[in-house]
């Protein structure tokens, strides 16, 4: 019986340390990754109007794609706001909606009875979205820059900011277009992620400027972004200043039909 005894109080005391070193193990993981992934998405949706099928709207498309990324940050470009052309429907609205995203729009024209421009969509609550008209040398569409203020479930506060730059040749516009951009970006402490489609090649003038103040998710060997069928350049980025957070993944996802872009994903660790 004595023995019996200690052997039970023996195997309890084996069976409790397993299961504290258990525990101690656990919380030390839990630490280690508690890290936030912060996912973010760049997208030119050509107004939601697939290629192959000129006149339709298909939004359920667009919306396909984000939520299948499942990002947290998302920047629009291209975005239609009750235009005949679009059905006359609030697309940055209803995407936020089939989402369940945060939005905010920014118009960069009139058009088509109603307005053209691009959009931010967002996980968390946006504040302080801004838009800045941008500059031109020759003549052509406006274009604007817009941002707002994201606080992260961590309590990090980061600048997201999202444009489209002119898409006219020769780079001028695009030049003017970035130096406005770095300037009013310059006073930022904050982090600052700029995504858009920049309408240009990693050699040109306007991304050679940004790589002076931004680090670019991808800076070679960068998967092609347009056309969405067979893509030959890179003209959509995502870049990041004022914060060291490593880029864990970068990718371009292969979808070919929704738009005449594909959309481009940087997953950084924030730090």
């Amino acid at each position: 019986m004595y023995h019996s005894s200690r052997k039970l109080i023996f195997l309890f005391t084996i069976i409790l340390f397993c299961a504290c070193s258990a525990k101690i193990s656990s919380s030390s993981n839990a630490q280690t990754n508690s890290g936030l992934t912060l996912k973010v998405m760049t997208y030119n949706i050509h107004h939601a109007n697939p290629p192959a099928k000129p006149g339709l709207i298909d939004l359920d498309a667009v919306a396909e794609v984000i939520k299948k990324e499942n990002p947290d940050l998302v920047g629009l470009q291209e975005v239609d706001r009750f235009t005949k052309r679009s059905g006359n429907v609030d697309e940055a609205k209803v995407l936020a909606e089939k989402t369940g995203m945060n939005y905010q729009f920014f118009k960069a024209i009139d058009h088509d009875g109603g307005e053209y421009g691009v959009a931010i969509l967002s996980k968390f609550p946006l504040q302080n979205g801004t838009k800045v008209d941008l500059p031109q040398v020759i003549k052509a569409e406006a274009r604007v820059l817009s941002y707002a203020t994201v606080t992260l479930p961590n309590k990090t506060q980061l600048i997201f900011a999202n444009t489209h730059l002119d898409a006219t040749r020769p780079d001028s516009n695009r030049v003017a277009q970035m130096k406005s951009i770095l300037s009013t970006l310059s006073s930022k402490k904050e982090a600052v992620i700029l995504v858009g489609d920049l309408n240009c090649e990693a050699r040109a003038e306007p991304i050679v400027l940004l790589d002076q103040q931004y680090k670019r998710s991808c800076t070679a060997s960068c998967a092609h972004t347009i056309p969405q069928d067979f893509p030959k350049k890179t003209i959509d980025y995502i870049a990041l200043k004022n914060a060291n957070w490593n880029v864990s993944g970068y990718y371009v996802i292969p979808e070919t039909y929704a738009s005449d872009h594909r959309p481009v994903v940087s997953v950084y660790q924030v730090k």
